[in-house]
């Protein structure tokens, strides 16, 4: 070590020792049941206040209330970005999405972000003798390039290249082509008389869009964008041609995930399975199925909460009828915060009659402030015999592979899953210590830091407001910012008065930015 970084090291050390001691590192946990199901439930755009147990009170979850009643319902964890592709990239990789250029919203034809000579969660659980699958949403690319790929035919990558024994997944999301399910690497019911095309640069000759042809809206019209190509009466983004009886109809997906869901879990009862079950229902274009739809208030985005809970009962069900529902370690949570238009006239906004999104807290998806990243977070694990109840310890998504290998017992290669630790008493409730620090991404790469006392957001020169689509708070400011978090409302920087913390924070969070976790004192790590 030259003798420049040995001063940097020192000076960075001495500086970080000054903070207030956040946390101790301790992370036992109490014995164990040997080889527990894993099923991750991962919502889609759910927020911190669209849960009956998290005081929403326009909605009825009796299925999460149920979850929540028996387990952990964390007050305070986070996923790692304020938009879809970038959380589940990080989940799903123990990395953070912005270490990793490419990790955007993905188009529906985006290569695969995740590469195969990545390391997964899944599989950590493959190589513990686990059955791996992921159903529902995947949003982080199919095949190997962007634009290549050949959707009649077997795709050269896929999820069985991740670790994942099966798969069922939308490519993207609901509002973007194709609008096919992809099983273990093929469109699923695949029409040879209707061969798929997808283009997110031009159209295909003669196929209507959204744009040109409003009149074939008959279930959900755009307020803004998503009007391309039309598939079940709905306009989406990007174009496409063929499909035929592949194509999925919005009211079921929530079925259909959940039977295949329920079907994997039936196949695998008597050995140890992980699942990904990963919902799409809160996102636009909420459709969800006629037995829920006009039967909420609030609208669509109500009706589409429920079927949430709904597709949550059928899977809680399906694993008591089987005497599995003890040793299934349940998690639940979002990959973000919720956001009302979105881009289709759906009345979410005008329909809210009370309701708040995010609860007491101020953001939404895309956002920087807690509304973007803080999220509904429940542990339900009968076995373990948690300390069930509320619980405010401060916890990350990011540390989801880190635990889950302290729990199977497994090593993680070297070099991979970087950024993820082992926190798996704060997950399981038996270590009431917060996480030192949680890192935050908004929609523009923008990073901010939370520790449980203070959250500092770094400078930037990115609107205040989002510029295109939803019109929502980035929380971005050409100034640094620094929150109270006592304060649950972020509605007074207080960096001015202060200047000591926000350096100091401001230099924790480039020691995690150029990942030199070994000049954080003990206390500082996670």
């Amino acid at each position: 070590m030259n003798l420049k970084f040995q001063k940097t090291a020192a000076i960075m050390s001495a500086t970080l020792a000054t903070m207030p001691v956040l946390a101790q590192k301790n992370n036992a946990t109490p014995k164990l049941p040997s080889q527990p199901n894993v099923l991750i439930i991962y919502a889609d755009d759910l927020g911190y206040g669209d849960l009956e147990c998290y005081g929403a009170k326009n909605i009825s979850t009796p299925n999460v209330n149920r979850l929540a009643r028996n387990g952990v319902r964390f007050t305070n964890a986070y996923a790692v970005a304020a938009t879809s592709t970038p959380s589940r990239y990080s989940m799903l990789t123990g990395e953070y999405s912005w270490r990793k250029p490419g990790t955007d919203i993905a188009p529906g034809n985006a290569g695969m972000i995740i590469r195969p000579e990545q390391f997964t969660i899944a599989d950590l659980f493959k190589s513990a003798g686990y059955r791996t699958c992921a159903i529902g949403k995947w949003h982080l690319g199919m095949g190997d390039k962007t634009g290549t790929q050949d959707w009649n035919a077997p795709l050269p990558t896929a999820l069985g290249d991740l670790g994942f024994d099966y798969s069922y997944m939308m490519a993207a999301t609901a509002d973007r082509v194709p609008c096919v399910f992809i099983e273990n690497g093929q469109v699923a019911n695949y029409d040879p008389s209707a061969p798929i095309e997808v283009s997110y640069e031009h159209n295909f000759p003669g196929e209507p869009t959204g744009k040109d042809n409003p009149e074939l809206l008959y279930n959900l019209k755009p307020t803004f964008g998503h009007d391309m190509s039309i598939v079940n009466g709905i306009s989406r983004i990007g174009y496409m041609k063929g499909g035929g009886k592949a194509l999925w109809k919005d009211e079921n997906i929530a079925d259909s995930i959940t039977t295949h869901a329920i079907n994997f879990i039936r196949e695998k009862k008597d050995q140890p399975f992980f699942m990904y079950f990963a919902t799409n229902d809160v996102h636009v274009p909420r459709f969800p199925h006629d037995r829920f739809r006009g039967k909420n208030k609030m609208g669509l985005r109500g009706d589409a909460i429920a079927q949430f809970d709904w597709s949550v009962g059928q899977l809680l069900t399906a694993l008591e009828d089987m005497k599995i529902l003890d040793n299934t370690l349940i998690i639940l949570s979002s990959d973000n915060g919720p956001v009302l238009n979105d881009g289709y006239d759906d009345h979410a906004e005008e329909l809210l009659n009370g309701h708040s999104i995010t609860g007491p807290l101020r953001g939404s998806k895309y956002s920087l402030y807690e509304g973007g990243t803080r999220v509904p977070f429940i542990v339900h694990w009968p076995a373990a015999k948690l300390k069930r109840g509320e619980n405010a310890t401060v916890l990350s998504q990011i540390d989801l592979i880190g635990s889950m290998a302290a729990l199977l017992q497994r090593p993680i290669p070297k070099g991979s899953a970087p950024d993820s630790f082992n926190r798996l008493g704060n997950w399981l409730g038996s270590d009431m210590n917060n996480r030192p620090w949680v890192v935050q991404q908004g929609y523009d790469h923008t990073l901010a830091i939370r520790t449980p006392e203070w959250k500092y957001v770094e400078a930037s020169t990115f609107p205040k407001m989002k510029p295109r689509g939803a019109y929502v708070e980035t929380g971005c400011a050409p100034v640094q910012q620094l929150f109270d978090m006592s304060k649950v409302y972020e509605d007074k920087n207080v960096a001015t008065e202060h200047p000591e913390l926000v350096g100091q924070m401001h230099l924790l969070l480039e020691t995690i930015r150029n990942q030199n976790y070994n000049l954080l004192p003990p206390e500082q790590m996670p």
